[in-house]
């Protein structure tokens, strides 16, 4: 098994604002096991690829592979290969931002347009078919840190249950775009909430709100 790199591991969680804590919990483990990768006491782990995609980075470049740690230079050159390689495949994406606020998502048609990318690396965070598959770019400051303005979202349609309070959905209501984490409300809504605490949480009922899919990978350049 690969070891993880401590010093790399330690600045993504820096640079991601992250704490070892809220790591560690959205990985299923404790914040300990989280420090001793740090410090070099632990170097290898079974969480590898969680680890990677909690920071938003690639497991080659916490294990020291590459240098690279942003996903998004990966992405540009998947554009360069030939769209007949057997790794290559198009993902649809909505035309318009979707908002983490909230944006108009009838504006204009949606999955109009085409991106080329690796099908393995997409297999990185969802096994959901690929026609079921999208990408948005989002546009807002609601989500902050966890979610900034001009991040690449990868959403999965066919997960449309929310199960964990910690995981992220873009939904529709009242014809708007939105990614926001959802809790259920005690008397029976479903509450919006925003990571910004300068955002406050909304409430949506029955009919009022559509969940689209989850966001499985939140790429970003850095």
């Amino acid at each position: 098994m690969a070891e993880i790199v401590g010093e790399r591991l330690e600045r993504l969680i820096d640079e991601r604002r992250l704490s070892q804590s809220a790591l560690a919990r959205m990985l299923g483990i404790s914040q300990p096991s989280i420090g001793r990768l740090i410090s070099g006491e632990t170097r290898e782990s079974g969480k590898l690829l969680e680890l990677a995609r909690a920071l938003r980075t690639s497991p080659e470049y916490l294990v020291g592979e590459v240098d690279d740690p942003d996903l998004v230079g990966s992405l540009i050159a998947f554009h360069a290969e030939p769209a007949t390689d057997a790794d290559i495949v198009q993902l649809s994406e909505f035309n318009v931002a979707y908002g983490l606020g909230g944006s108009f998502i009838h504006d204009e048609p949606a999955r109009q347009v085409l991106r080329t990318f690796s099908r393995s690396w997409v297999r990185q965070f969802t096994s959901a078919p690929m026609e079921q598959i999208f990408w948005a770019t989002s546009s807002g400051t609601s989500m902050m840190p966890a979610i900034l303005d001009s991040d690449i979202l990868l959403i999965d349609t066919t997960q449309q249950s929310p199960r964990m309070w910690d995981q992220f959905w873009a939904i529709e209501m009242h014809g708007l775009g939105m990614i926001k984490s959802l809790r259920p409300a005690k008397d029976g809504g479903m509450r919006l909430v925003s990571v910004n605490p300068d955002f406050r949480d909304e409430l949506a009922y029955d009919g009022e709100m559509t969940v689209i899919g989850r966001v499985v990978a939140i790429v970003r350049k850095v």
